[in-house]
């Protein structure tokens, strides 16, 4: 087995990778005007923005400490403080999936009552809560499968999600192969627009719950939202 700081050093454009998707979700609610967002229309991007950035700073900070362990006592305070790191994590990609859902349910609330907007805001309106949607069970099931990026310094847990190359019948063609955030974000897409698993297979009640959560979101803003909105553009 690696040693546990690998999973911070060795990956760390993954890091990169997440804090990149959270900023899309930033920029898209910040450049697409609608009144659906909870609250003020800065609110989610400035919660979002004060979670991310101490986020990123503690992470780097774990990152280096990691490279620099030398004994078991500093890597178990490494790993203390990485484990509190996934907890602001988690925090954070839970607001912007009540947030997301929030808006999902007051576009559908808009379209039932017949107030919605043109056909243009409505597209709008789908497009950014589908791309956020797409980011945010990527972001979960990063977070989520075998522990997390720091699942190496707690307890074991098992894989949530068995892939191809897991499977593949020749190891040597995916030596000390391990799912990174882009095979995630591929997983969230595929759900999104087939309903299902392209390649990649839940195996825990979790997984499946947040697969089916994500597959509901994409189905309600396509069926409901999207053909609503190509109907009056039509």
């Amino acid at each position: 087995m690696p040693h546990p700081h690998k999973q911070l050093t060795d990956q760390a454009v993954d890091f990169w990778l997440a804090r990149g998707a959270v900023l899309v979700i930033v920029v898209l609610q910040i450049a697409i005007v609608n009144d659906l967002m909870i609250g003020p229309r800065w609110l989610a991007p400035a919660v979002e923005l004060a979670l991310l950035i101490p986020l990123s700073v503690a992470t780097a900070w774990t990152q280096r400490r990691a490279r620099k362990a030398s004994t078991e006592e500093q890597l178990t305070l490494v790993g203390r403080d990485r484990l509190r790191v996934r907890r602001l994590a988690i925090t954070l990609t839970a607001i912007v999936t009540l947030m997301n859902f929030g808006a999902l349910v007051r576009l559908i609330i808009a379209i039932l009552a017949g107030h919605a907007g043109s056909g243009r805001t409505l597209l709008l309106d789908a497009i950014n809560i589908w791309v956020t949607n797409v980011i945010i069970f990527a972001l979960w099931y990063w977070a989520l499968d075998r522990g997390g990026p720091a699942g190496a310094f707690g307890p074991k847990q098992g894989k949530d999600f068995l892939f191809t190359q897991q499977l593949a019948d020749e190891p040597a063609y995916f030596p000390n192969w391990s799912p990174g955030f882009i095979d995630y974000l591929f997983l969230a897409f595929t759900n999104a627009t087939a309903f299902s698993p392209a390649d990649t297979f839940p195996l825990t009640v979790r997984a499946k719950l947040l697969m089916m959560a994500e597959s509901a979101i994409s189905l309600a803003t396509i069926a409901l939202v999207a053909s609503r909105a190509v109907g009056i553009l039509n």
